[in-house]
C-alpha cells in the first residue's frame, strides 16, 4: 500500500523540481544577454512565479550559474544584494558587453533574450510542454 505523501513534503518536491528547471533555463541565457524572473517562470508555465524564480537563484549563490544576467522586468539589477558586493552584478554584465540606460538600467531593446524564443541548439523546452513568452 502506498503512503499518502505528506502536503509540505509535495511542496518541497515540487519547488525543487522547478528550481531545478530555473538553473537549466539561466544556464542557457547566453553572454552579453539578460532576461526576466518573469519570462523564465512565463516559459517554465508559471507566469505567476517570478518570484520563486529569485527563489530558486537564491539558492544557486556561490554555483557557477550566470545569475547574474536575470534582471527584474525594467531592467533593474534587483538581485545584485546577493552577490559579492553592489557592484558585482553590473561588473559582471558590462564585462559581457552590456549596456545600461542613463538611469542605471540594463538597456532590454538590445540585450533581452526571451527563452524559447532563440534556439540555438535543437530542443529549447525544459521539463514542460507549453510555453509563453510573456513581457515581464
Amino acid at each position: 500500500m502506498r503512503r499518502p505523501r505528506n502536503a509540505r513534503t509535495t511542496k518541497r518536491t515540487d519547488q525543487g523540481d522547478f528550481f531545478a528547471r530555473v538553473w537549466e533555463v539561466v544556464a542557457r541565457i547566453p553572454p552579453g544577454r539578460v532576461t526576466t524572473y518573469g519570462h523564465i517562470a512565463a516559459y517554465l508555465g508559471a507566469r505567476s512565479a517570478a518570484r520563486t524564480v529569485g527563489w530558486a537563484l537564491n539558492a544557486a549563490a556561490g554555483s557557477d550559474l550566470p545569475c547574474h544576467r536575470v534582471v527584474n522586468r525594467r531592467g533593474e539589477l534587483t538581485g545584485r544584494m546577493h552577490f559579492e558586493g553592489p557592484f558585482v552584478m553590473e561588473e559582471r554584465l558590462r564585462s559581457e558587453g552590456v549596456t545600461f540606460t542613463e538611469d542605471g538600467r540594463v538597456d532590454l531593446s538590445r540585450h533581452l533574450w526571451i527563452p524559447g524564443e532563440e534556439d540555438h541548439e535543437g530542443s529549447d523546452q525544459v521539463g514542460t510542454t507549453t510555453r509563453s513568452s510573456g513581457t515581464r
